[in-house]
């Protein structure tokens, strides 16, 4: 049996995904923590660092590092190797200007601790319902 539970969030960019999440308890830089070819994290000593981003729900405290990341989000979005969803504790400008920019469904203003890798996580503007085995 799946347990089931319920969040909600603040919407940063509205719409509709789901997917396996992808969790991180440290920051992510997309401009050169993130190759924009393949969507791996390629960040050293990043506890992701080997993982593929694509088709995930990716959940992450807050974003970090240069502006040019938010157009690292809008290349993974063009090369089909974007998150179909993210989840942040504070979406800062960078991932918000991705996100949006990226088409890509974003919430903050949640406890990111509450996820683990492998949840089922269907996003419908605020509403989060994560599934776990």
């Amino acid at each position: 049996m799946n347990a089931i539970l319920e969040l909600r969030g603040r919407v940063i960019k509205g719409g509709m995904a789901e997917g396996e999440a992808l969790v991180s308890s440290q920051p992510i830089s997309f401009y050169g923590g993130v190759d924009p070819e393949t969507g791996v994290i390629k960040e050293k000593g990043h506890e992701l660092e080997g993982k593929s981003i694509a088709g995930k729900i990716l959940i992450f405290p807050y974003g970090k590092g240069s502006t040019v990341g938010s157009y690292v989000m809008y290349r993974l979005k063009k090369k089909g190797v974007a998150p179909n969803a993210i989840i942040n504790q504070r979406c800062e400008p960078i991932v918000a200007v991705g996100a949006i920019i990226s088409n890509i469904p974003t919430v903050d203003c949640v406890d990111t601790s509450k996820f683990k890798n492998g949840d089922w996580i269907k996003i419908e503007d605020g509403k989060i319902i994560v599934k776990r085995r």
